[in-house]
Protein backbone atom coordinates (compact mmCIF):
# COMPACT_ATOMS: atom_id res chain seq x y z
CA UNK A 1 0.00 0.00 0.00
CA UNK A 2 1.14 3.42 -0.81
CA UNK A 3 1.58 5.63 2.35
CA UNK A 4 -1.45 8.43 3.40
CA UNK A 5 0.01 11.54 4.35
CA UNK A 6 -1.38 14.66 5.55
CA UNK A 7 1.32 17.18 4.12
CA UNK A 8 -0.03 20.62 6.03
CA UNK A 9 0.15 18.30 9.19
CA UNK A 10 3.75 17.06 9.04
CA UNK A 11 1.99 13.12 9.04
CA UNK A 12 2.55 10.01 6.64
CA UNK A 13 1.16 6.85 7.47
CA UNK A 14 2.49 3.67 6.15
CA UNK A 15 -0.72 1.21 6.57
CA UNK A 16 -0.92 -1.73 5.12
CA UNK A 17 -4.42 -3.52 4.42
CA UNK A 18 -3.46 -6.86 6.01
CA UNK A 19 -2.89 -7.00 9.28
CA UNK A 20 -2.14 -11.02 9.82
CA UNK A 21 -3.07 -14.27 8.37
CA UNK A 22 -4.35 -17.46 10.29
CA UNK A 23 -3.95 -20.87 8.14
CA UNK A 24 -2.95 -18.49 5.21
CA UNK A 25 -6.05 -16.58 4.88
CA UNK A 26 -5.90 -12.79 5.35
CA UNK A 27 -7.15 -11.22 8.30
CA UNK A 28 -7.57 -7.44 6.72
CA UNK A 29 -7.80 -3.98 9.45
CA UNK A 30 -10.70 -3.24 7.99
CA UNK A 31 -12.64 -5.94 9.39
CA UNK A 32 -10.99 -5.53 12.35
CA UNK A 33 -12.25 -1.84 12.83
CA UNK A 34 -15.77 -2.75 11.65
CA UNK A 35 -16.12 -5.41 14.32
CA UNK A 36 -14.41 -2.94 17.19
CA UNK A 37 -16.81 -0.46 16.02
CA UNK A 38 -19.64 -3.16 16.39
CA UNK A 39 -18.94 -4.41 19.37
CA UNK A 40 -18.14 -1.54 21.22
CA UNK A 41 -21.78 0.08 19.63
CA UNK A 42 -23.30 -3.12 21.29
CA UNK A 43 -21.78 -2.66 25.08
CA UNK A 44 -23.26 1.03 24.57
CA UNK A 45 -26.77 -0.10 23.98
CA UNK A 46 -27.06 -2.91 26.35
CA UNK A 47 -25.48 -0.38 29.32
CA UNK A 48 -28.38 2.13 28.50
CA UNK A 49 -31.32 -0.35 28.55
CA UNK A 50 -32.22 0.09 31.91
CA UNK A 51 -32.49 3.64 31.56
CA UNK A 52 -35.21 3.20 29.19
CA UNK A 53 -37.05 0.38 31.09
CA UNK A 54 -35.36 -2.15 28.90
CA UNK A 55 -33.65 -5.83 29.59
CA UNK A 56 -30.15 -5.91 27.59
CA UNK A 57 -31.75 -9.20 26.37
CA UNK A 58 -33.85 -7.88 24.53
CA UNK A 59 -31.36 -5.63 22.61
CA UNK A 60 -29.24 -8.67 21.52
CA UNK A 61 -32.07 -10.54 20.89
CA UNK A 62 -33.19 -8.00 17.81
CA UNK A 63 -29.54 -8.29 16.99
CA UNK A 64 -29.50 -11.54 16.17
CA UNK A 65 -31.49 -10.79 13.55
CA UNK A 66 -30.72 -7.47 12.34
CA UNK A 67 -27.08 -7.80 11.89
CA UNK A 68 -27.46 -10.09 8.91
CA UNK A 69 -30.74 -8.41 7.41
CA UNK A 70 -28.46 -5.48 7.56
CA UNK A 71 -25.58 -7.46 6.07
CA UNK A 72 -27.40 -8.20 3.27
CA UNK A 73 -29.51 -4.98 2.78
CA UNK A 74 -25.99 -2.67 2.94
CA UNK A 75 -24.89 -5.37 -0.04
CA UNK A 76 -28.44 -4.97 -2.01
CA UNK A 77 -27.99 -1.06 -1.51
CA UNK A 78 -24.46 -1.19 -3.13
CA UNK A 79 -25.12 -3.29 -5.74
CA UNK A 80 -28.14 -1.95 -7.14
CA UNK A 81 -27.12 1.29 -7.31
CA UNK A 82 -23.79 0.34 -9.11
CA UNK A 83 -24.72 -2.47 -11.17
CA UNK A 84 -22.23 -1.69 -14.04
CA UNK A 85 -19.35 -2.82 -11.68
CA UNK A 86 -21.08 -6.48 -12.14
CA UNK A 87 -21.82 -7.07 -15.57
CA UNK A 88 -19.32 -9.37 -17.41
CA UNK A 89 -17.85 -7.85 -20.69
CA UNK A 90 -20.83 -10.48 -22.78
CA UNK A 91 -23.42 -8.17 -20.88
CA UNK A 92 -24.48 -10.91 -18.25
CA UNK A 93 -25.05 -10.16 -14.71
CA UNK A 94 -21.93 -11.81 -12.48
CA UNK A 95 -23.55 -13.04 -9.55
CA UNK A 96 -20.87 -14.79 -7.64
CA UNK A 97 -19.26 -10.95 -7.64
CA UNK A 98 -22.25 -9.24 -6.18
CA UNK A 99 -22.59 -11.74 -3.12
CA UNK A 100 -18.72 -11.41 -2.31
CA UNK A 101 -19.30 -8.88 0.31
CA UNK A 102 -15.73 -10.03 1.89
CA UNK A 103 -14.62 -7.94 -1.63
CA UNK A 104 -16.02 -4.42 -0.26
CA UNK A 105 -18.62 -2.82 -1.03
CA UNK A 106 -21.27 -2.41 1.18
CA UNK A 107 -23.95 0.67 1.71
CA UNK A 108 -24.67 1.89 5.46
CA UNK A 109 -27.55 3.51 4.53
CA UNK A 110 -28.67 0.39 3.10
CA UNK A 111 -27.79 -1.28 6.37
CA UNK A 112 -29.65 1.18 8.46
CA UNK A 113 -32.82 0.80 6.20
CA UNK A 114 -32.35 -2.87 6.94
CA UNK A 115 -31.87 -2.49 10.58
CA UNK A 116 -35.00 -0.34 11.12
CA UNK A 117 -37.41 -2.77 9.40
CA UNK A 118 -36.33 -6.02 10.89
CA UNK A 119 -36.41 -3.97 14.75
CA UNK A 120 -39.56 -2.89 13.44
CA UNK A 121 -41.12 -6.22 12.50
CA UNK A 122 -39.62 -7.55 16.18
CA UNK A 123 -40.92 -5.24 18.43
CA UNK A 124 -44.44 -6.15 17.15
CA UNK A 125 -43.71 -9.93 17.17
CA UNK A 126 -41.60 -9.97 20.87
CA UNK A 127 -44.62 -6.84 21.76
CA UNK A 128 -41.66 -4.22 22.53
CA UNK A 129 -41.79 -0.65 22.50
CA UNK A 130 -40.18 0.15 19.06
CA UNK A 131 -39.36 3.73 20.21
CA UNK A 132 -37.43 2.73 23.11
CA UNK A 133 -34.99 0.18 21.69
CA UNK A 134 -34.38 2.43 18.65
CA UNK A 135 -33.04 5.17 21.19
CA UNK A 136 -30.73 2.77 22.45
CA UNK A 137 -29.56 1.67 19.63
CA UNK A 138 -28.89 5.05 18.10
CA UNK A 139 -26.33 5.37 20.50
CA UNK A 140 -24.98 2.14 19.20
CA UNK A 141 -25.30 3.13 15.52
CA UNK A 142 -23.02 6.23 16.39
CA UNK A 143 -20.38 4.54 17.72
CA UNK A 144 -20.29 1.91 14.89
CA UNK A 145 -20.27 4.73 12.39
CA UNK A 146 -17.83 6.66 13.68
CA UNK A 147 -14.97 3.89 14.43
CA UNK A 148 -16.15 2.10 11.21
CA UNK A 149 -15.50 4.92 8.35
CA UNK A 150 -11.24 4.74 9.91
CA UNK A 151 -11.50 1.36 8.16
CA UNK A 152 -12.34 3.39 5.00
CA UNK A 153 -9.04 5.47 5.89
CA UNK A 154 -7.20 1.68 5.75
CA UNK A 155 -8.07 1.22 2.09
CA UNK A 156 -7.55 4.55 1.04
CA UNK A 157 -11.38 5.19 0.25
CA UNK A 158 -14.63 6.97 1.00
CA UNK A 159 -12.26 10.33 0.16
CA UNK A 160 -13.82 13.71 -1.52
CA UNK A 161 -12.28 16.13 -4.22
CA UNK A 162 -9.47 17.79 -4.43
CA UNK A 163 -8.16 19.99 -1.29
CA UNK A 164 -5.82 22.69 -0.28
CA UNK A 165 -6.73 23.20 3.30
CA UNK A 166 -4.18 22.56 6.20
CA UNK A 167 -6.08 19.21 7.11
CA UNK A 168 -5.81 17.54 2.89
CA UNK A 169 -4.99 14.39 2.75
CA UNK A 170 -2.31 13.08 0.21
CA UNK A 171 -2.65 9.69 -1.62
CA UNK A 172 -0.93 7.75 -4.60
CA UNK A 173 -3.02 6.07 -6.74
CA UNK A 174 -3.06 2.64 -8.67
CA UNK A 175 -1.96 4.43 -11.77
CA UNK A 176 0.89 6.72 -9.78
CA UNK A 177 -0.88 9.72 -9.66
CA UNK A 178 -0.57 11.66 -6.06
CA UNK A 179 -3.84 13.48 -5.66
CA UNK A 180 -4.27 15.71 -2.52
CA UNK A 181 -8.15 15.62 -1.19
CA UNK A 182 -10.58 16.24 1.32
CA UNK A 183 -10.69 13.33 3.79
CA UNK A 184 -14.67 12.58 3.83
CA UNK A 185 -14.10 9.53 5.63
CA UNK A 186 -12.89 11.87 8.81
CA UNK A 187 -15.49 14.57 8.30
CA UNK A 188 -18.06 11.81 8.96
CA UNK A 189 -15.96 10.33 11.84
CA UNK A 190 -16.09 13.49 13.87
CA UNK A 191 -19.48 14.44 12.79
CA UNK A 192 -20.59 11.12 14.10
CA UNK A 193 -18.53 11.59 17.48
CA UNK A 194 -20.12 15.18 17.85
CA UNK A 195 -23.50 13.84 17.67
CA UNK A 196 -22.88 11.07 20.29
CA UNK A 197 -21.75 13.46 22.58
CA UNK A 198 -24.98 16.01 21.87
CA UNK A 199 -27.57 13.27 22.54
CA UNK A 200 -25.96 11.07 25.38
CA UNK A 201 -24.76 14.56 26.99
CA UNK A 202 -27.51 16.62 26.04
CA UNK A 203 -30.79 15.08 24.76
CA UNK A 204 -30.52 12.16 26.59
CA UNK A 205 -31.33 14.32 29.70
CA UNK A 206 -33.93 16.33 28.41
CA UNK A 207 -35.63 13.12 26.35
CA UNK A 208 -39.62 13.53 26.43
CA UNK A 209 -40.88 10.15 24.67
CA UNK A 210 -39.47 7.15 23.58
CA UNK A 211 -38.32 7.72 19.65
CA UNK A 212 -37.08 11.01 20.83
CA UNK A 213 -33.31 10.01 20.22
CA UNK A 214 -33.94 7.78 17.43
CA UNK A 215 -35.50 10.74 15.29
CA UNK A 216 -32.49 13.20 16.62
CA UNK A 217 -30.21 10.37 15.39
CA UNK A 218 -31.80 10.02 12.25
CA UNK A 219 -31.95 13.82 11.34
CA UNK A 220 -28.06 14.53 12.91
CA UNK A 221 -26.91 11.98 10.90
CA UNK A 222 -29.02 12.43 7.45
CA UNK A 223 -28.01 16.31 7.98
CA UNK A 224 -24.31 15.58 8.04
CA UNK A 225 -24.10 12.92 5.06
CA UNK A 226 -25.92 15.58 3.27
CA UNK A 227 -22.97 17.81 3.03
CA UNK A 228 -20.16 15.19 3.24
CA UNK A 229 -21.58 12.93 0.13
CA UNK A 230 -21.42 15.89 -1.75
CA UNK A 231 -17.57 16.41 -1.64
CA UNK A 232 -17.34 12.42 -1.91
CA UNK A 233 -16.05 11.13 -5.56
CA UNK A 234 -16.85 7.68 -5.50
CA UNK A 235 -20.92 8.30 -4.79
CA UNK A 236 -23.58 5.49 -6.19
CA UNK A 237 -26.23 7.63 -8.38
CA UNK A 238 -29.55 7.33 -9.03
CA UNK A 239 -29.34 5.02 -11.65
CA UNK A 240 -28.61 7.35 -15.40
CA UNK A 241 -29.04 10.15 -13.59
CA UNK A 242 -26.66 12.80 -11.94
CA UNK A 243 -28.76 12.60 -8.38
CA UNK A 244 -26.25 10.67 -5.63
CA UNK A 245 -28.42 8.25 -3.92
CA UNK A 246 -27.55 8.87 0.05
CA UNK A 247 -27.54 12.59 -0.46
CA UNK A 248 -30.90 11.80 -1.67
CA UNK A 249 -31.98 9.75 1.43
CA UNK A 250 -30.47 12.15 3.78
CA UNK A 251 -32.75 15.12 2.40
CA UNK A 252 -35.75 12.86 2.96
CA UNK A 253 -35.02 11.78 6.17
CA UNK A 254 -34.07 15.30 7.39
CA UNK A 255 -36.88 16.34 5.89
CA UNK A 256 -39.02 14.30 7.61
CA UNK A 257 -37.90 13.57 10.85
CA UNK A 258 -37.61 17.88 11.34
CA UNK A 259 -41.74 17.61 10.61
CA UNK A 260 -42.13 15.19 13.40
CA UNK A 261 -40.14 16.45 16.19
CA UNK A 262 -41.84 19.97 14.97
CA UNK A 263 -45.52 17.83 15.99
CA UNK A 264 -44.19 16.40 18.85
CA UNK A 265 -42.41 19.55 20.40
CA UNK A 266 -46.17 20.84 20.93
CA UNK A 267 -47.74 18.11 21.84
CA UNK A 268 -47.54 17.21 25.92
CA UNK A 269 -45.64 13.99 26.96
CA UNK A 270 -46.49 12.70 30.41
CA UNK A 271 -43.91 11.04 32.18
CA UNK A 272 -45.40 7.91 32.83
CA UNK A 273 -45.90 7.20 28.87
CA UNK A 274 -42.15 6.71 28.76
CA UNK A 275 -41.29 2.77 29.25
CA UNK A 276 -39.13 2.94 32.08
CA UNK A 277 -41.77 4.74 34.19
CA UNK A 278 -44.80 2.90 32.77
CA UNK A 279 -46.12 -0.62 34.20
CA UNK A 280 -45.12 -2.13 31.29
CA UNK A 281 -41.42 -1.33 31.77
CA UNK A 282 -39.57 -4.94 31.01
CA UNK A 283 -37.32 -4.16 34.07
CA UNK A 284 -40.45 -3.84 36.39
CA UNK A 285 -42.14 -6.97 34.58
CA UNK A 286 -38.66 -9.05 35.71
CA UNK A 287 -38.76 -7.86 39.21
CA UNK A 288 -42.76 -8.71 39.63
CA UNK A 289 -41.61 -12.12 38.61
CA UNK A 290 -38.36 -12.76 41.07
CA UNK A 291 -40.93 -12.53 44.61
CA UNK A 292 -43.21 -14.87 42.68
CA UNK A 293 -40.30 -17.78 42.24
CA UNK A 294 -39.22 -16.86 45.78
CA UNK A 295 -42.41 -17.84 47.51
CA UNK A 296 -42.63 -20.55 44.81
CA UNK A 297 -38.70 -21.81 46.26
CA UNK A 298 -39.93 -21.26 50.45
CA UNK A 299 -43.08 -23.64 49.73
CA UNK A 300 -42.43 -27.00 51.47
CA UNK A 301 -42.59 -30.02 49.27
CA UNK A 302 -45.17 -32.43 49.16
CA UNK A 303 -44.73 -34.89 51.37
CA UNK A 304 -41.69 -32.76 53.60
CA UNK A 305 -41.90 -33.06 57.60
CA UNK A 306 -43.40 -29.64 58.89
CA UNK A 307 -41.30 -27.77 61.39
CA UNK A 308 -42.75 -28.25 65.28
CA UNK A 309 -45.10 -25.25 65.95
CA UNK A 310 -43.49 -23.31 68.97
CA UNK A 311 -45.57 -21.16 71.31
CA UNK A 312 -46.17 -17.41 69.93
CA UNK A 313 -43.19 -18.50 67.01
CA UNK A 314 -40.78 -18.80 69.38
CA UNK A 315 -38.10 -21.21 69.90
CA UNK A 316 -38.74 -24.59 72.02
CA UNK A 317 -36.24 -23.41 74.42
CA UNK A 318 -37.71 -19.75 74.56
CA UNK A 319 -41.12 -21.76 75.44
CA UNK A 320 -39.69 -24.14 77.94
CA UNK A 321 -38.04 -21.59 80.29
CA UNK A 322 -41.60 -20.13 81.58
CA UNK A 323 -42.79 -23.44 82.95
CA UNK A 324 -39.12 -24.63 84.30
CA UNK A 325 -39.46 -21.12 86.40
CA UNK A 326 -43.05 -21.66 87.47
CA UNK A 327 -41.79 -25.04 89.01
CA UNK A 328 -38.78 -23.64 90.74
CA UNK A 329 -41.17 -20.84 92.54
CA UNK A 330 -44.11 -23.85 93.64
CA UNK A 331 -41.19 -25.92 95.05
CA UNK A 332 -39.84 -23.33 96.69
CA UNK A 333 -43.18 -22.13 98.52
CA UNK A 334 -44.01 -25.67 99.07
CA UNK A 335 -41.00 -25.56 101.41
CA UNK A 336 -41.42 -22.39 103.06
CA UNK A 337 -44.89 -23.56 104.40
CA UNK A 338 -44.01 -27.12 105.33
CA UNK A 339 -44.02 -27.21 109.05
CA UNK A 340 -40.44 -27.17 110.40
CA UNK A 341 -39.21 -30.75 112.25
CA UNK A 342 -37.79 -31.00 116.00
CA UNK A 343 -40.71 -28.35 116.64
CA UNK A 344 -39.24 -25.25 115.49
CA UNK A 345 -42.11 -22.53 114.74
CA UNK A 346 -42.26 -21.77 111.15
CA UNK A 347 -41.15 -18.26 109.73
CA UNK A 348 -44.23 -15.55 109.85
Amino acid sequence: MNPIVFPGLGLTFQIERVAFSVFGKDIYWYGIIIACGFLLGVLCACHLTREWGLKSDTVLDMLFFAVPIAIICARAYYVIFYQSLYYNADGTFDWAEAIAIWDGGLAIYGGIIGAVITCLIFCAVRHHKFGAVADVCSYGLLIGQLIGRWGNFVNQEAYGGTCTAVWRMGLTLQNGDYIEVHPTFLYESLWNLLGFLLLYFLVRKHRKYDGQIFLCYLFWYGLGRFFIEGMRTDSLYLFNTGIRVSQLVALVTVIVTVQILVIQLFRKHPKENLLVNSPRSELREAQAEEPEATQEEAQPQPGADAPEETNAGEPETAAEEPANVAESEKSAEEAVAAPKEDGEPAAE
